[in-house]
């Protein structure tokens, strides 16, 4: 089931329409589902869909001649099988000078590994021919440090040939909730929880199944697809899985500074930062600092936490009961996850109210245009939400609780408001608060009053 991505597809059909010559890179996580996007946006077009793979060269020519065949004549036998990369691409050029083509090289990561000169030459057709016909050559790839070097970094070979290119997100909460339309309104939001934004995990649950026979049968079961994915992942995106499996390990254990970090990694402090940046391009892992903070990219206050959902999850139920599971003891782990699941919700609440937050005031539904979101803590407090403007900021408290929220819930966050104001200066303070299950009279009337704003979750989505 293909849903969302309009954002993505206008982009790609833009550039389509240009009428000049394109060289796009599309790349993100894998599973993150970018050959689907892709396929969406052929699907009406005249088009070439070559899917690279670990073979030899001469197995990918061949598989790339058959594509090549296969779109002009309908038979994948015809043209035969080109001697190399340059008669292929030399083929491409023709094919193009006649009209719009689309040319998709998917998986082309795999084309650097097997044949380490590829972009090179690509770099040198596009500029002797390519850039001259009506090709919208489109090169796809998943890890995204590769991604960098041969194709996207400054001393990449095709750097400053490329006219596009578009870093692929998981779904926010608002996107996922479409695949899983099957259950309840908060059921989705826990679904979200456990498995995060990307496509793949979201699609894999079981319609027929409830939310926690889906965690038992889909996460916990031995040999299922999500069972082992966070190793298997990091074995095919990078180079060195052991350090990144402990760096990620150690922030999920609790440690959220560079030297507790490396201390129970057991990796020099030196070495830390290459392994957290490829964590981060991977969005793996997130570095958050206060809100407030005026230079977020040098701030000293900096926290580093798991920012994928399912990995979270994952590190936190799976790895420490493989014994268990691995014996088919899935009943003892999920009872766990079931007496746990609302407290572990909690965080994602906080994250779907700060997309939340971000998507009201693009639509101009706040009483000011945001310009940062996140959290806010200090030495003695901390804030669940905060959002920036220029002159004001909204500072929030997201419950996930099962009753309606408080009065004390509404002056405990009056006084941490006024100091978030303290350190952010000249911004005026306004509050909110989220709720799972709504607030009572008491904060209704205050609100009222005193012009606080409040999101009730079950009215989703919010206005």
């Amino acid at each position: 089931m293909f849903v969302n991505r309009e954002t993505e597809l206008a982009f790609l059909e833009e550039r389509f329409q240009s009428g000049q010559s394109e060289l796009i890179v599309l790349y993100g996580r894998r599973r993150v589902g970018k050959t689907d996007l892709l396929q969406q946006f052929c699907q009406d077009k005249p088009h070439v869909f070559f899917v690279a793979d670990l073979g030899t060269t001469e197995s990918n020519l061949v598989q790339f001649s058959r594509a090549v065949s296969q779109y002009v004549h309908g038979d994948p036998e015809v043209e035969g099988v080109y001697r190399d990369w340059d008669q292929g691409l030399a083929r491409l050029a023709r094919l193009a000078g006649e009209g719009r083509l689309v040319v998709v090289l998917d998986e082309f990561t795999y084309l650097v590994d097997t044949q380490p000169g590829i972009a090179s030459i690509l770099q040198r057709v596009w500029d002797d021919t390519l850039r001259h016909t009506q090709l919208v050559l489109i090169l796809c790839g998943s890890y995204v440090g590769m991604m960098m070097q041969h194709v996207l970094g400054y001393r990449a070979p095709l750097y400053g040939r490329r006219t596009g290119d578009w870093h692929l997100q998981p779904f926010a909460f608002q996107e996922a909730a479409a695949l899983l339309s099957w259950l309840a309104l908060e059921d989705r939001l826990r679904a979200y929880a456990v498995l995060g934004g990307m496509p793949a995990y979201l699609g894999d649950f079981d319609h027929g199944l409830g939310l926690l026979e889906n965690i038992e049968d889909r996460i916990l079961r031995r040999g299922t697809f999500l069972y082992n994915e966070p190793r298997l992942l990091l074995q095919s995106e990078l180079r060195d899985p052991t350090n990144y499996f402990s760096v990620l390990e150690a922030i999920a254990g609790g440690a959220t500074r560079p030297n507790e970090i490396a201390q129970r990694a057991g990796l020099p402090l030196s070495a830390l930062s290459y392994y957290l940046n490829n964590l981060r391009d991977l969005r793996l892992v997130e570095r958050t600092v206060p809100a407030t903070e005026p230079r977020p990219e040098r701030s000293r206050r900096a926290l580093y936490r798991l920012a994928d959902g399912f990995f979270r999850f994952w590190f936190r139920y799976v790895l420490p009961n493989r014994s268990l599971l691995e014996r088919g003891q899935r009943e003892l782990v999920i009872g766990k996850v079931a007496a746990e699941l609302d407290i572990y919700t909690g965080l994602a609440f906080e994250e779907i109210c700060r997309q939340q937050v971000w998507r009201l005031s693009e639509a101009g539904r706040l009483p000011f245009t945001v310009r940062r979101v996140g959290g806010w803590w200090s030495r003695t407090a901390e804030v669940d939400l905060c959002a920036v403007g220029e002159k004001e900021i909204l500072v929030g408290e997201c419950k996930w609780w099962a009753g309606p929220v408080g009065l004390n819930v509404l002056d405990e966050l009056r006084a941490r408001a006024g100091e978030v104001a303290r350190v952010a200066g000249h911004l005026r303070p306004r509050l909110a608060l989220f709720a799972r299950s709504g607030f009572t009279p008491e904060v209704e009337e205050v609100a009222r009053n005193e012009d606080v704003l409040l999101f009730d979750f079950r009215r989703w989505p919010w206005s």
